[in-house]
């Protein structure tokens, strides 16, 4: 549930990958929000974006689904 809440709301700066991990994720959607902008201008856009399906994805996913996973292969609980 943390997880999830987290890329829904702070997804942009890749907390819940942290969270959960994935730490080469993670500083990819953190630097995209704060490079991003200087280079493109969407990187923030883009990476809130792809926090918020992350985030949605976390919390509707079920037992045994990859989305249910951290990244040592432990299964989440709610």
């Amino acid at each position: 549930m943390a997880a999830g809440l987290l890329g829904i709301f702070l997804g942009s700066l890749g907390v819940h990958n942290f969270y959960l991990g994935y730490t080469g994720k993670a500083v990819c959607q953190l630097l995209l929000t704060l490079v991003g902008w200087i280079i493109i201008g969407l990187g923030p856009i883009a990476a809130a974006i792809w926090g918020l399906v992350e985030g949605i994805l976390i919390l509707s996913s079920q037992y045994g689904s990859p989305w249910h996973k951290d990244a040592n292969g432990q299964e989440l609980t709610d």
